[in-house]
């Protein structure tokens, strides 16, 4: 009995070690967060701007309940802010900031960057969920103070940034690009399967960042059809290489075309999309295999994506974004399936069968 119960604990052992290899893997540190924010109760959206002044504000730690740091019995909005620099800006940079009860808007030099739940008076709560948003280089300053700035707002019980990693981290999952299509897109609700053409001027549609919610960019309540457009060139030397489209994850449905032409989709977006909610698609990665005389590798190219978004968030809201080698994405895709596919309970029944 204590010899199994000793080679049980061994297994858990294992297969901590195993996890802690792969999460050490995908995510790096690169700024520590955790320890002492400003913070004030109350809400005003002025407390987002990188240039107001919160030297009065109380200093409060974190993570931790905010009824243990000096506010018992606190429910409300409240505000935190903190300041980091990094050495290098670069597009893999994500802000962990654990579980925040019961709602959170996160802005990075007075841009925001993401948001868990609703306020009210539409509340709905994510205290259950670890947040995690995409910072993109555009926002950051190199070499110099960026300020975060988190707006809470609790409803019950313990509020604030409760528990979990809290830090800037970079992202090392990702593929190496051929041609990367993060950044800047064309974006418009509605819907047109003339927005499909190569030869339609979008130049008039509205800037929106990929990837990241639309809902953080402007359309915070809106739900239904929109389409993003990029227009990008590629370098000749990959014409003869079998390629990979990624869109990474897309919530909820998508259509994708390319110089007219239709490359793939995920989810019945014709059907009946209100239905579908209560799928997973908005899970899925996107990873689209482009056929041969697809690319345009002599002038430009034109990327439509037409999206439906059912319920809560929308839009292409995860990387990675952008055009691979076959081959690298055969890599990316077995390090993905090895991170989903380690799970102690898999080594208990191993354990069990041969012992």
């Amino acid at each position: 009995m204590i010899n199994r119960m000793f080679s049980i604990f061994l297994v858990t052992l294992f297969c901590s070690t195993l996890f802690a290899a792969e999460i050490k893997e995908e995510w790096q540190k690169i700024v520590d967060l955790r320890g002492s924010w400003k913070f004030s109760i109350g809400d005003n959206y002025e407390w987002a701007n990188p240039g107001f002044n919160d030297s009065e504000w109380d200093n409060i730690f974190a993570p931790a309940q905010w009824e243990e740091e000096g506010y018992p019995g606190y429910d409300g909005y409240a505000w935190y802010r903190k300041s980091f620099t990094v050495k290098e800006v670069q597009d893999d940079l994500y802000l962990h900031l654990g579980h925040i009860d019961d709602v959170d808007e996160v802005f990075v030099n007075g841009k925001m960057i993401g948001l868990s739940g609703s306020f009210p008076p539409d509340y709905n709560t994510a205290y259950n969920v670890d947040r995690r948003y995409h910072i993109p280089a555009t926002y950051l300053n190199k070499d110099k103070e960026n300020i975060i700035a988190v707006r809470v707002f609790d409803a019950e019980l313990s509020g604030g940034l409760v528990y979990g990693k809290l830090g800037v981290y970079q992202n090392n999952s990702s593929p190496s690009y051929i041609k990367s299509l993060e950044g800047v897109w064309k974006f418009t609700t509605g819907d047109s399967k003339k927005w499909i053409s190569p030869d339609f001027d979008e130049s008039h549609w509205e800037n929106i960042l990929v990837p990241m919610t639309w809902e953080v960019q402007g359309y915070k309540h809106y739900n239904g059809y929109a389409w993003y457009r990029i227009r990008f060139k590629m370098d000749p030397r990959y014409q003869n290489e079998r390629l990979v489209l990624m869109l990474g994850r897309i919530d909820d449905f998508d259509e994708v075309y390319l110089n007219g032409k239709y490359v793939g989709g995920t989810g019945d977006i014709e059907g009946d999309p209100w239905i579908n909610e209560y799928t997973d698609e908005w899970l899925v990665y996107r990873d689209y295999e482009l056929e041969d005389n697809l690319l345009n590798f002599a002038g430009e190219n034109v990327l439509a994506v037409r999206v439906y978004d059912g319920l809560e968030y929308g839009g292409i809201y995860e990387g990675p974004i952008g055009i691979i080698s076959y081959d690298e994405y055969l890599d990316w895709r077995r390090g993905n399936k090895i991170r989903k596919k380690i799970n102690i309970f898999d080594f208990f029944k191993w354990f069990n069968n041969d012992n």
